[in-house]
């Protein structure tokens, strides 16, 4: 005679290991993944904080997924400890090692008075968007919901600047800030392929936001259709979670550095010379910043830009997508950023090195966290008399 509900459940419980809410929640942050084997309409009305979501219904076609190794300690609740405990068995079935259950569901947990929150919970529109990211484990939809509340600065509308803000548009960062004091000429549709020979004379920063409001119209753009300075950079990146450096002048990437260390916001740094690339994280006071690595600004004469030296079009597109990927990173904290890193790309090789940089104790912008760089003009030491500085 086949078995009622109750007896499954019975014979369930009597083959894993129970936990109460109070081991539980001891065991937050040591490595345990907090598994929530409810339905998403339960889920959305609460839940453990940092739990993910994978219902009972979906547990075995998505659990390797979420937690490839089966090694992994995992924790599992329901809403009153009855699913979670079928669906630890099942799990253990599967080959998971160290699979607890905890008794009383989230029931118990909330009536115990326990920390938990409403998860931040994404529309129906926003689901079928972003659904290629949501599968990843690393990213999910809390994931999602980081970058929908971050906030870019983008510095330049440029060859850099144009497929890295393509890729964060794409990818749901709620606000994009650009600064761009140039206007679309012919000479750059080579490469910036934000723009086109409909928006010639039109400024960057507007034919910017009308591409990337017509691919994603969660995003904000905020137009800063001004060049940097040292009156206004501070103004400027204040509030942004990281700035990508999309510039093509030493004057630009000195004054970025030094109002970074200032509002320690971390900075994705890019740079092209006809075919060869290269990138970096500058996070301050975590790992080396730009001027640990050049002190001084080269002379002008050996730092030509692209309008001088010429530059292969796609390559921009390969360094910048670089950018925006090392942007996603820092914001939802995940992998390895290329924080004390150097990668370098040889677009004739396709060739890709990294190398490793150290942070100068002696540096003269980092050296000292309480006392961070005056923010100055660098102009005059970087670039010949009448120039004027533009992005890529």
């Amino acid at each position: 005679m086949a078995m009622t509900y109750q007896e499954m459940i019975a014979l369930a419980k009597a083959e894993i290991r129970e936990i109460d809410p109070a081991t539980l929640e001891r065991r937050i942050g040591d490595g345990t993944a907090i598994v929530d084997c409810r339905e998403a309409d339960e889920f959305e009305q609460g839940a453990i904080r940092g739990a993910r979501l994978i219902p009972r219904g979906l547990l075995e076609s998505n659990i390797a997924m979420q937690i490839p190794d089966r090694s992994t300690p995992i924790a599992i609740y329901c809403a009153a400890g009855a699913r979670s405990a079928l669906a630890a068995k099942v799990l253990q079935d599967m080959g998971y090692t160290d699979v607890v259950s905890m008794a009383g569901g989230f029931g118990r947990w909330k009536s115990e008075g326990r920390d938990w929150a409403e998860p931040v919970t994404l529309t129906k529109e926003q689901k079928i968007r972003y659904s290629r990211h949501t599968l990843l484990p690393e990213v999910g939809e809390a994931g999602q919901a980081k970058l929908l509340d971050a906030k870019v600065l983008l510095i330049g509308a440029g060859g850099l600047g144009s497929p890295a803000a393509l890729y964060l548009a794409a990818a749901g960062v709620g606000v994009l800030g650009i600064v761009d004091f140039d206007v679309v000429d012919s000479s750059n549709l080579q490469r910036q392929i934000l723009h086109n020979v409909d928006r010639i004379g039109m400024p960057k920063v507007e034919s910017a936001r009308e591409t990337l409001i017509a691919l994603n119209p969660d995003v904000k753009i905020r137009m800063h259709n001004t060049r940097l300075s040292a009156g206004n950079i501070l103004e400027i990146m204040s509030g942004y979670d990281v700035v990508v450096d999309g510039g093509d002048n030493f004057p630009t990437r000195y004054l970025i550095n030094d109002a970074s260390l200032h509002l320690e916001i971390p900075v994705v740094h890019g740079a092209i010379f006809r075919f060869e690339g290269q990138a970096s994280v500058f996070h301050p006071y975590e790992g080396p910043c730009y001027r640990c690595l050049f002190p001084q600004p080269p002379p002008p004469e050996l730092a030509p830009s692209c309008a001088e030296a010429g530059v292969l079009g796609v390559l921009p597109g390969i360094v910048g997508s670089i950018e925006a990927m090392e942007a996603i990173k820092l914001i939802l904290g995940i992998g390895e950023p290329l924080v004390g890193k150097l990668l370098t790309y040889d677009a004739l090789e396709q060739e890709f090195r990294q190398l490793k940089l150290r942070r100068n104790p002696e540096c003269p912008a980092c050296g000292d966290r309480e006392q961070p760089p005056a923010i100055v003009e660098y102009d005059d030491l970087c670039m010949p008399a009448g120039t004027v500085a533009r992005t890529t």
